[in-house]
């Protein structure tokens, strides 16, 4: 069972939100997966998944993709305003259980571009015991071949420009017994077990490892422990501690071929900050282990493809007008859609003050958000009015102009024509919040709607032109057998605002013209997606 608070372990609640880390990798080893609990996790979100959308909504994080093999579990989250600098995102999987036909063990990954930088979080479970190192190598190595990208970018995890590995490694140490293992960890000289530690001897000897960096450990070793408490292994087995969960980086070497981004990979810098383990949670055998890096980079891709413009606060229907430019090279598609979100509070609250909603132009082609907009507040009209209103709308609909669109609540559950399968899920850093759902009035509906995802809970959206009635976004590209990649489904939102709080009854779009070398916002910085959107990652701690 998941601990009741993992504050802690994210390195959350340390003051002002921006001095938080931007991204957050998360990997989970042996979940819970008996059939039982796998039909019911296929159904709804796991709990520990569950866990960390709640824990990390409020901090503006959202999942950008999450992908599951069995107890596998890889979640990467990242703040909401650095979503249109986030392309390309795609997972895999491979299992090397029972000869490749189990996924007790083997790796999961999310990959993706960030601000023009290919970046590839891996999270394994490889072999236990002490005499598989041999095969800890071999299982490393075919998923290293097994795992392939599409697009123009990086195809092999190691062709990104930064490789995060980590998990449960299960290396163990060599030649120490156990008494002077423990007599090591009791006077904290652990660097006396450093030599003998498999992985450390592996980074020397085993060419697939060269580059692999890794921070000293500093921490006593995580496994194995009496679940419940912080005693080492009791049992009849009497397990010798080691350091089985790691986290290591790996930089493109400036000479290792073309950087996938088309830039010197060696311009960018990786600095960790802090590596250690908590004792504090005893829910498992493993102590789990946490690090903090700072991503610098020479250069960053930090324009939006597509700009949103709103007013600050929304409290007439005329006032529901969302403004969007585009970039000369953005190639939009009918499929692509604009949503709308409540953020920074729970399912049970009223909205109250400024920043309550967050609009989102998701592309189809590119498979995620690549435009958002500043929060801005909406204030509800009561439930009478909003009746009335929607009625009204309804009835004049022949008189409206093309680009006036209703807002209803969703009815329609029916999956999206996207390529790729994916398992239900719940929304990521905006699980519990309720939505809005958009669609086009009566006399753009030519069929029934539909959702751009096939989750339990449908997106809100609006099509940007008349073109767009259909209203569906795909899936993303890439994604495993074993869960879904990218966005929207892991923007798939929970159940819409309660009739009781009204409904907006219509939101019209404006295009602006296109963003060409002789064309410039009046005022760039009002479109700037956050107030830190400028800060980039420079800033931020990223934490597998």
């Amino acid at each position: 069972m998941p601990p009741d608070d993992i504050t802690s372990l994210l390195h959350l609640g340390g003051g002002d939100d921006s001095d938080g880390a931007d991204m957050i990798a998360i990997g989970l080893q042996e979940v819970n997966s008996m059939i039982n609990k796998r039909l019911k996790d296929a159904l709804f979100t796991d709990q520990w998944s569950e866990l960390f959308m709640e824990a990390l909504g409020p901090f503006n994080f959202v999942l950008v993709s999450t992908v599951r093999m069995q107890g596998v579990i890889l979640l990467l989250f990242a703040k909401y305003y650095h979503l249109p600098f986030l392309r390309d995102v795609q997972t895999d999987c491979t299992r090397t259980g029972l000869g490749g036909y189990w996924g007790n063990k083997g790796g999961v990954s999310v990959r993706l571009a960030a601000f023009g930088h290919m970046l590839c979080f891996l999270n394994c479970h490889l072999p236990a015991h002490m005499d598989k190192a041999e095969q800890r190598k071999d299982n490393f190595q075919t998923i290293l071949s097994l795992q392939q990208f599409q697009g123009p970018g990086a195809h092999g995890i190691l062709d990104h420009d930064l490789v995060f590995w980590f998990g449960d490694l299960n290396f163990r140490i060599e030649s120490y017994d156990l008494r002077f293992v423990k007599f090591a960890i009791d006077s904290d000289q652990f660097h006396q077990l450093w030599e003998k530690d498999q992985l450390n001897i592996a980074k020397n000897t085993w060419p697939i490892l060269k580059g692999f960096q890794e921070g000293p450990l500093n921490f006593a070793p995580t496994f194995k422990f009496d679940v419940g408490t912080n005693k080492y292994d009791t049992s009849a087995k009497k397990r010798k501690p080691a350091w089985t969960d790691r986290i290591l980086w790996k930089v493109k070497a400036p000479g290792g071929g073309p950087s996938p981004s088309g830039r010197e990979s060696h311009r960018l810098q990786v600095t960790q900050h802090s590596y250690r383990s908590h004792m504090e949670y005893t829910v498992s055998d493993h102590k789990p282990v946490a690090a903090q890096f700072v991503l610098r980079f020479a250069f960053r891709d930090d324009v939006p493809l597509v700009r949103l413009e709103v007013a600050d606060e929304w409290v007439r229907p005329e006032q529901a007008v969302v403004r969007y430019r585009m970039e000369t090279v953005f190639a939009r598609s009918s499929w692509d859609w604009i949503g709308l979100y409540r953020v920074t509070f729970s399912e049970e609250s009223l909205p109250k003050g400024h920043g309550d909603f967050i609009l989102g132009y998701y592309s189809h082609n590119h498979s995620i958000l690549i435009g958002v907009t500043e929060p801005f507040q909406i204030s509800l009209p009561t439930s009478e009015s909003a009746s009335s209103s929607t009625d009204s709308s309804g009835t004049s609909s022949e008189g409206e102009d093309d680009s006036t669109l209703e807002l209803l609540a969703p009815k329609s559950r029916s999956p999206s024509p996207g390529k790729s399968k994916r398992h239900r899920s719940r929304s990521p850093g905006l699980a519990r919040f309720p939505s809005f759902a958009l669609r086009p009035s009566s006399r753009e509906r030519r069929g029934a709607s539909r959702s751009p995802s096939p989750q339990s809970r449908q997106l809100p959206r609006v099509a940007p032109n008349r073109s767009n009635g259909r209203n569906n976004g795909s899936s993303s590209r890439g994604s495993s057998e074993e869960g879904p990649s990218g966005l929207p489904g892991p923007w798939a939102l929970p159940p819409t605002v309660p009739r009781s709080l009204g409904l907006l009854p219509a939101l019209r779009l404006e295009t602006g013209g296109p963003w060409g070398p002789d064309q410039e916002a009046s005022d760039p910085d009002s479109l700037s997606p956050s107030p830190q959107g400028r800060q980039g990652l420079e800033e931020g701690g990223l934490g597998p």
